[in-house]
């Protein structure tokens, strides 16, 4: 899979976690601190991922990156 692609699909999934619709989200966009994920949040975009991607990931190491574009990189290691 594209980049491109794990990266419009990880947008999806922010959108919908964060409810963030019409707010442009960049790859360095913290999901904490400019985002505003709390941890209930970090766990549900996790849950997200792995269903979006059909993947299992590492939880610990998921909840250890901070931004989308490092989302978007660790998520490559498992398409």
């Amino acid at each position: 899979m594209e980049r491109n692609d794990i990266k419009t699909k990880v947008l999806k999934v922010i959108s919908e976690v964060l409810d963030t619709e019409g707010v442009v989200i960049g790859e360095d966009d913290n999901f904490v601190f400019d985002l505003g994920a709390d941890s209930m949040q970090s766990l549900q975009l996790v849950a997200g991922f792995e269903e979006e991607f059909n993947i299992e990931m590492d939880e610990d190491k998921a909840l250890e990156v901070q931004t989308v574009g490092a989302a978007v990189d660790f998520i490559a290691q498992y398409v």
